[in-house]
Order: C-alpha cells, then structure tokens, then sequence
C-alpha cells in the first residue's frame, strides 16, 4: 500500500518561515484534508509534499528541517520525472495560453514517462482512455478547454495528474469558484478514485462543511502549524473552530447521516 509521510516539515520564503515542524500521512485508499485560514500554509505544505518546495536548513547547523517520504523514498531526491510519475499535483488558478483540447491537455500527463521528444505511444494513448474514463470526461476529449464549464475544466486537470498514473494525488482548492453542484461532484469523484485505486489523497479545502463530508482525515492548519489531526469529530470541536477560525460552530450529522457544521450567526458582528 502506498504512503506518503511528511515529517518535521519546516518551510520558509525569503527568510521568513511559514510552515513550522508539520508531520503528517496519508495511505492508499485514504483522502486527508488540509484545512485551515487563508495563509495558514495549505499550499506550501502541498508544494513540499509533491517536492517543489524544499525543507528550511536550520540557521545553527545547516542541516535540512524535515522531509517528506513517498513509500520511503525522499521526494526531494527523486527526479522530477520521477516525482511526475509517483505524485500528481493539481494546483489552484491553472490556466492554458493555447485552445488545446481536453484530450491534448490530458495527454501532457503522460509527459513523465515519455519526455518531451519522444512520441507517444499506444500505452500513453490507452493511460490517457482510462483517465477521461474515470473522470467523465470521454463525450468532451474533442471540445477546447476554453469553452468548459469551471466543474469540467477541473476534471480536466484531474484527468491530466491521473494520465500520470500517481500514486498519491495533491488538490489545492479544487472546487474554489464552483457552485455547489459541482463541489459535490469533484469530491464525489475523487473519493470514488481513492477508494477504487487506492490512491493516496491530499486536498487543501477552504470549505468546512465539505471537509467534514469528504474527507476521510483532517490536518487543522494556524499559523503554518498543525492544530489539530483526527477524523471529523476530533478535528471540528467547538473549541477548535473558535480557536482557529473565531466561529462558534458544532459538528452534528445530517438527515442523511453525513457530517455537517452549524454555525451561530454573530447578529453583532458587521462582517
């Protein structure tokens, strides 16, 4: 079973340290969420895990602040076209200069095992069949991704990371600026892939409420430090969401018998 581990992870831009001793992992099969306030670290943590950001040396000795492990290897001693083929990374704001079409752009996903000279062959033209399969993207592979909807072009970068054929798949914000129908369809699919590939998962989600919902384990993130870990009930306690978030809010489960938070309306606050 695949796991990816990050331990004692401290990351820093220019100087100014932004992720602070983080330990954390994820199994095959699993989706954990990142979660936490705008600038708590999310999409640091998620560039280190996919090893474009390296651990902060220590000022005193020099020596390199924590790593992270993809089934025990360093991340940041793989290759990049190694790291590709073991980790795909899905950033937030991706956009394309150039009107490819989605089986184009899901095809650059096959990249890593290729090169960038050498043409594709029947095995990347069949990775690529099973990606647009998996995400429902089989009617589009023709259409311009200029011309999908926000949900669709989401697929679409999923697609590409899943044409890598990774074990461990990074989300960072992958349904900020959907409307709701297409929250719950991104995350719906990518539980669905965890469970039926045994993909390790990792999602940075601004979104409490889909956080509880999908995700199997959570990472509470402030200040670039790790809060709180555990499943929903461990991670949403009362005290932990006015600690880090300044809500009065609770856990309970829905009529359907999934997660849900309620939040007191603050009829004080000119918010």
């Amino acid at each position: 079973m695949t796991h990816l581990i990050a331990e004692h992870l401290t990351l820093a831009y220019n100087g100014h340290t932004v992720v602070h001793n983080l330990s954390l992992n994820v199994s095959g099969g699993e989706v954990l969420g990142l979660i936490g306030p705008n600038g708590s670290g999310k999409t640091t943590v998620l560039r280190a895990l996919a090893g474009l950001r390296q651990p902060s040396p220590r000022r005193s000795t020099g020596a390199v602040c924590g790593t992270a492990y993809l089934d025990d290897r360093d991340v940041h001693r793989l290759s990049s076209a190694e790291r590709a083929r073991g980790i795909g990374l899905v950033p937030q704001g991706e956009t394309y200069a150039w009107p490819l079409t989605v089986g184009e752009v899901v095809l650059l996903g096959r990249s890593p095992h290729r090169g960038w000279l050498l043409p594709f062959s029947s095995v990347d033209y069949a990775a690529v069949e099973r990606a647009l399969i998996q995400t429902d993207l089989i009617t589009l592979r023709e259409r311009r991704v200029d011309q999908l909807s926000g949900g669709e072009y989401q697929r679409t970068l999923i697609a590409r990371a899943l044409a890598q054929e990774p074990k461990v798949l990074l989300l960072d914000e992958p349904t900020a600026n959907l409307d709701f129908r297409y929250q719950m369809q991104i995350l719906n699919m990518v539980s669905r892939l965890a469970a039926d590939h045994q993909l390790a998962v990792v999602v940075a989600i601004h979104d409490l409420r889909l956080a509880a919902r999908y995700c199997d384990r959570l990472t509470l993130l402030r200040a670039g430090q790790a809060f709180a870990s555990g499943t929903a009930p461990v991670v949403f306690t009362p005290e932990n969401l006015r600690a880090v978030f300044g809500i009065d809010a609770e856990l309970y489960r829905d009529p359907h018998g999934q997660w849900a938070i309620s939040v007191k309306c603050d009829t004080n606050s000119t918010n």
